[in-house]
């Protein structure tokens, strides 16, 4: 190697009962770079493809994300955060001011639907980026027995 070359980047292991040397995988770290769309191993391919499509593989490290299984989860997170906010917005609202219904749906509705829509694809991200960290669902380093691959 020259000293022009960059160095190869080196992950870090640890040791699993079941496989061996495994590669180590931080929980906080992959779900932060899932919530920012990055791949959660290297964090710099990009993790979705569409709005909430999850792309088939990283485009730098060449993870495989075609067995994640977010499902209804990040829905339910959403609605759970969003929940949290707006409902106690509207009840402070609600009790100190009283304002109009039509006033209330026309301020209510948009801000609900915007923060959702703000809010599902980092959630979404993050759940992809902790199944990554657990080795759930596709991402665990040796396949179910009796399942074929996909």
């Amino acid at each position: 190697m020259d000293a022009m070359s960059p160095t190869p980047r080196v992950l870090p292991q640890t040791w699993t009962r079941d496989t061996g040397l495994a590669e180590k995988r931080d929980v906080w770290t992959a779900m932060k770079r899932g919530m920012l769309g990055r791949c959660p191993r290297c964090g710099e391919g990009k993790l979705f493809r569409a709005f909430l499509k999850v792309a088939d593989k990283c485009n730098c490290c060449g993870q495989d994300f075609s067995g994640h299984r977010a499902d209804d989860l990040p829905a339910y997170l959403v609605i759970v955060i969003v929940g949290h906010i707006i409902v106690p917005l509207v009840l402070s609202v609600e009790t100190n001011y009283a304002p109009p219904i039509a006033l209330q749906l026309a301020v209510y509705l948009p801000v609900t639907l915007i923060s959702s829509l703000a809010l599902i694809q980092p959630v979404k991200g993050a759940v992809v980026g902790l199944q990554w960290a657990l080795r759930m669902h596709g991402f665990d380093d040796t396949p179910a027995e009796g399942i074929p691959p996909v």
